[in-house]
């Protein structure tokens, strides 16, 4: 009888494995298999269009009849809405974050930390139109000469939206440092608002700085919330009064429109996603790179 429960026992940790092997080989393929058609495509794209011109053209015009293909428009309206929005979450993330972790109660966060996240979970096509229909009407009251479609109202809602993510993985970090540190500073007669800025935050700054990059790959990403708020115009400009165009508002602009399959103003979509491919590849080696430069070691 024993014996056969340690049969039972070594085929369901042989099946569990095997099942979380399968898994991770199962999403390895997957990112492998979107690489290689990425690849495949952006490689039959400078076949026709060679790379130093996509790379350094200040103008984007695939679907004119005077063509240009230019990344660089795209480029700073992604890095624009980018900047805006984690000038925006960025504080607000990293405020809350010290404050659920230091000075709420156990109560306080229960409460707090679910209502904030629950800004995770609303869809992003909602943002977007309560950043064209609210923010960007509310905001020509104070700018009068703010466009219709800008910048300004989608990165500022688009740092609305990644605000739980920093926030929530920041108190993570916060959370995870060892009481003792706390407690030594207490006894030298450190007050709490020292104990969070000179103590828990620099202890936690590897999680911090994770949090922060994590969160500006997911803003460069967005779709929805700049393909309707900041409008379809790309523009080599750092105003974010007018309508700029991301390069993910762009794949959405030829993926829903009526340009032909296997065309160059097709294979523009691909260029374009390996671009983002690459840039969120590099910020996720930086943020590695720099999580194990200020990780801190206890023992």
């Amino acid at each position: 009888m024993l014996y056969k429960k340690r049969i039972i026992l070594k085929l369901k940790e042989f099946l569990i494995e095997r099942g979380l092997f399968f898994c991770s080989l199962l999403s390895v393929l997957t990112t492998l298999g979107i690489v290689l058609v990425l690849s495949f495509e952006t490689f039959e794209f400078f076949k026709e269009v060679p790379i130093w011109k996509f790379l350094t053209d200040t103008q984007w015009t695939p679907l004119f009849v005077n063509k240009h293909f230019g990344i660089l428009p795209l480029l700073c309206g992604t890095f624009l809405t980018t900047l805006i929005a984690i000038g925006v979450a960025a504080p607000i993330g990293l405020v809350s974050a010290v404050y659920l972790s230091e000075y709420a109660s156990l109560k306080t966060r229960n409460i707090i930390k679910p209502l904030m996240e629950i800004l995770a979970a609303v869809p992003t096509v909602v943002y977007g139109y309560f950043a064209l229909l609210f923010v960007t009407p509310l905001l020509k009251q104070i700018i009068p000469n703010l466009s219709g479609f800008n910048s300004f109202s989608a990165g500022i809602v688009m740092g609305i939206m990644i605000i739980p993510l920093i926030s929530s993985l920041s108190e993570d970090a916060m959370r995870a440092v060892p009481m003792g540190l706390r407690e030594g500073a207490y006894a030298v007669g450190s007050n709490r608002l020292q104990v969070a800025l000179r103590i828990v935050f620099p202890a936690a700054l590897s999680g911090i700085i994770a949090a922060c990059i994590l969160a500006i790959s997911r803003a460069i990403g967005e779709t929805m919330i700049v393909a309707i708020a900041a409008g379809q115009q790309p523009r080599l400009t750092l105003n974010p009064l007018v309508p700029i165009q991301t390069i993910t508002a762009y794949i959405v602009q030829i993926s829903l429109g009526d340009t032909p399959h296997g065309t160059l103003e097709y294979r523009t979509i691909f260029a374009c996603g390996m671009s983002l491919f690459i840039l969120t590849f590099i910020l996720n080696i930086f943020s590695f790179k720099l999580k194990k430069r200020f990780q801190e070691i206890y023992e």
